[in-house]
């Protein structure tokens, strides 16, 4: 059987034409007995009893293509199953994907036209990603990658909406960038691309090709919190594989709480969420320190970063961290002035953290905290 009947965002015409390597277009099918629910536990579409589910029948699929769409679909834990469908010309059987652990149905009418608007710029550029691993990976394999699969397309629909200001610096854009080469060899937590590429220069010129290699990365938060009244801090420290790669005999940093943002999540929403998980604080308000990028030379990852302001009465130490993670971190309340000597002696040395302390330090010092 090469019919397969589709409810969901595979309707959406552009991911499709990713995931299956070109154009098919289906004709309107029904399956009866069912609808197509919101999950409810997040914003894709689930089969549930009663009504009529309406979707895309695609015939006579090739068995090339049939492979790709098996790929992708078990990427999120999807499994085929068998179904009959009504259409114009009468009933038919076809393929269906149901996902392999059965997930809830919300109340609320699942709608393409709604993922479309929130999800599908997200969803068409992980798509891409783990389309390009067809062939590299099985499909268990690809569903251990797309959680960090879908962070980085995150990111790219962050950066493409979010860019920041352009006064100083010249106004070259991605046009000016032309590819020759790219690859992808290595996929996991993190991606690595290796490009050849040539970019316009000051002078109007380009570039001689380049060959240039670095990590893709998702978006993240660092917070660090903070109590005016008590003028104290929170640190986390916890082992990291970047000294420990660099051949550093002490690999436990001294950091902000920090984490990625889910894709769905925004900035301050994240930042309040990984503080409570890794310090077990729930924060009054959020202050913008600034975004960045902490190594562009050869690193995506994008930083938003802020002081939140909290409550520390307490400065006994501490332990934080999701056991799902691998996280083991230990949390030390300690006054600014502490904190202040950390930094002169070099033992705050993560970046992110130097350039927060040293904002709070100036609007300390301008008396943004003093009472009113």
């Amino acid at each position: 059987m090469t019919n397969l009947f589709l409810f969901g965002t595979l309707m959406d015409d552009a991911l499709r034409a990713i995931v299956t390597g070109g154009r098919f277009d289906g004709t309107e099918a029904f399956l009866t007995d069912h609808c197509v629910r919101r999950a409810a536990d997040g914003d894709f579409p689930v089969l549930a009893a009663g009504g009529s589910a309406s979707g895309l029948l695609l015939r006579d699929l090739p068995e090339g293509v049939l492979k790709r769409l098996h790929f992708y679909e078990q990427g999120f834990g999807y499994v085929v199953d068998h179904c009959e469908v009504e259409t114009p010309e009468g009933r038919t059987q076809a393929m269906v994907y149901r996902p392999g652990t059965p997930a809830a149905p919300s109340d609320d009418e699942w709608s393409l036209a709604d993922w479309q608007r929130d999800w599908a710029a997200m969803t068409r550029f992980a798509a891409q990603e783990a389309m390009a691993l067809f062939g590299k990976l099985d499909g268990e394999e690809l569903r251990g990658a797309m959680p960090m699969i879908r962070v980085r397309a995150d990111g790219r629909v962050r950066a493409a909406a979010c860019p920041a200001p352009v006064s100083l610096r010249h106004r070259h854009t991605r046009d000016d960038v032309q590819v020759i080469n790219a690859r992808r060899p290595y996929t996991n937590y993190f991606a690595l691309a290796e490009t050849d590429l040539t970019h316009t220069r000051f002078d109007g010129g380009r570039s001689e090709v380049l060959n240039r290699a670095g990590l893709i990365s998702g978006d993240a938060v660092t917070v660090l919190p903070y109590d005016p009244v008590r003028d104290r801090v929170l640190l986390v420290e916890q082992f990291r594989y970047g000294p420990f790669m660099r051949g550093d005999p002490m690999p436990w940093s001294l950091e902000p709480v920090a984490g990625r943002i889910d894709p769905g999540e925004s900035p301050e929403a994240c930042a309040r969420r990984e503080t409570v998980e890794e310090a077990g604080l729930t924060l009054h308000r959020l202050l913008h320190v600034a975004n960045s990028y902490p190594s562009p030379g050869a690193v995506s990852e994008y930083l938003f970063s802020y002081v939140g302001l909290c409550d520390l009465p307490d400065l006994s130490e501490g332990r934080g961290g999701l056991d799902s993670e691998g996280e083991d971190i230990r949390t030390h309340v300690i006054s600014f002035a502490t904190l202040m000597d950390l930094v002169d002696s070099g033992e705050a040395d993560d970046t992110p953290l130097l350039m927060t302390v040293f904002w709070l330090q100036r609007q300390r010092e301008r008396g943004a905290f003093a009472p009113a």
